[in-house]
């Protein structure tokens, strides 16, 4: 995969899967699948600083699984997959 390093407080992230079967057991067309919420952190930005000039630290790391807002973040696709680069504020909590 192509690099991309986000900026400031910026998180690059890849949504996971969501299920194709309802809880019913019926198929669900791509067309009828809602967005996943769900996303692993792929790649963090680099920082932002608070308005006394104190680097403000991630909450998340590379590798963490994260519940993320439906329709925030750009879309970027990258090597065929599509990839979020959402604000950090944009992230509701981690998954574990």
């Amino acid at each position: 995969m192509a690099n991309i390093k986000p900026l400031g407080q910026r998180v690059l992230v890849k949504r996971l899967e969501a299920d194709s079967i309802s809880s019913g057991g019926i198929v669900l067309p791509d067309t009828a699948k809602e967005k996943p919420q769900e996303a692993e952190v792929l790649s963090l930005g680099t920082g932002g600083k608070d308005d006394k000039g104190v680097l403000i630290e991630f909450t998340v790391k590379v590798g963490d699984k994260v519940l993320i807002s439906k329709y925030g973040g750009t879309e970027v696709k990258l090597d065929g997959q599509e990839v979020l680069i959402i604000n950090e504020s944009d992230i509701l909590g981690i998954v574990g």
